[in-house]
């Protein structure tokens, strides 16, 4: 590849590239289309039809006989809601950082071990006293389904919100300067791997990013550590389902729950009440572990240090990019 000219195939390989590893954004067509779709007329338009469409669920609801409009509540706000997710699922090609997220996720299953092995004991030391806890099986025990998934939702709100305030100050001065020798190594392996600077241009200077582009490394960082808490989230559920079903008898937790239990039918220790605790504790442990994983010095410089250095990587790639886009 040589710096006088532009050979559009390897534009387009870079922008496969940056498609594949979840930064659509990054491709100038792309991040154009993206903004469109963010226009102010258009994204009242998707809310005022995500209004309608609730709202048309709960009318339903409640002209139909034996039901209430509150009975609607739920289904409608789902539909909402579900009609904002496709708009930015095709919109706002979030379909490509999905499809990444899912693959980060079968190739973070790698981390399981060493994550489990760090953070999972002092984690179960803490959480396994609020398992033989009376008055967390009363609470938990005996929510509502749809109260319990709201609280599991609470949880994750919380879980992201944290995140989304704590992720960014990992990219903060990362992207304030590479020099040459570093962009060269970075692009190895890429398809701008040996890639030269072009006549009169500085590449050095197209590495700050800014709006769409820093929101869309905010994204991919956020993906990453979520995957992460969702393996741990598991690993926690599943440990108090197997302790459960151990040392848990269900006429104590008949007792502590005030009726009798929904027994399940593949154990006659399995009941729905030792799912719902574990499913609560193991949204409360995906949260203590958020907090835990970003204040955490050791474990951000052993789990970050590879993570950041895909963002370098990303943004020396962009750098490349945007100077063979000026030249074409």
């Amino acid at each position: 590849m040589t710096g006088d000219r532009t050979d559009r195939t390897d534009l387009a390989a870079v922008e496969q590239w940056f498609v594949d590893h979840g930064l659509p954004y990054f491709v100038d067509d792309i991040r154009a289309e993206v903004q469109r779709g963010l226009a102010r007329g258009r994204l009242v338009r998707v809310g005022l039809l995500a209004v309608v469409l609730a709202a048309a669920v709960v009318c339903g609801f409640a002209l139909t006989d034996h039901l209430e409009w509150d009975d609607g509540l739920v289904p409608g706000i789902n539909l909402g809601l579900l009609s904002v997710a496709l708009y930015a699922l095709f919109t706002l090609r979030a379909w490509v950082v999905a499809r990444w997220a899912a693959s980060q996720t079968f190739s973070s299953l790698g981390l399981l071990f060493p994550l489990v092995t760090r953070a999972l004991p002092l984690l179960l030391l803490f959480v396994t006293f609020l398992f033989i806890n009376a008055e967390v099986w009363e609470v938990s025990a005996t929510l509502d389904g749809r109260v319990m998934w709201l609280t599991v939702a609470l949880f994750l709100t919380i879980t992201v919100g944290f995140l989304l305030v704590r992720l960014p100050e990992e990219l903060a001065g990362f992207d304030e300067h590479v020099d040459p020798d570093e962009l060269a190594r970075h692009l190895v392996g890429t398809p701008l791997e040996g890639f030269r600077q072009p006549e009169g241009a500085k590449v050095v200077d197209e590495v700050a990013i800014s709006g769409l582009q820093k929101a869309n490394l905010v994204l991919m960082l956020l993906i990453t550590q979520l995957v992460q808490v969702v393996l741990l989230s598991v690993s926690v559920f599943v440990f108090f389902v197997v302790f459960g079903l151990l040392v848990m008898d269900p006429g104590v937790i008949a007792g502590w729950i005030g009726h009798e239990v929904t027994n399940l039918p593949f154990s006659a220790r399995a009941n729905w009440e030792l799912v719902q605790v574990s499913t609560f504790l193991a949204a409360f442990s995906g949260l203590y572990f958020t907090v835990y994983a970003v204040t955490d010095e050791v474990y951000r410089t052993q789990f970050f240090s590879s993570i950041v250095a895909e963002l370098e990587r990303a943004v020396s790639v962009r750098a490349a990019y945007r100077a063979l886009r000026r030249t074409d």
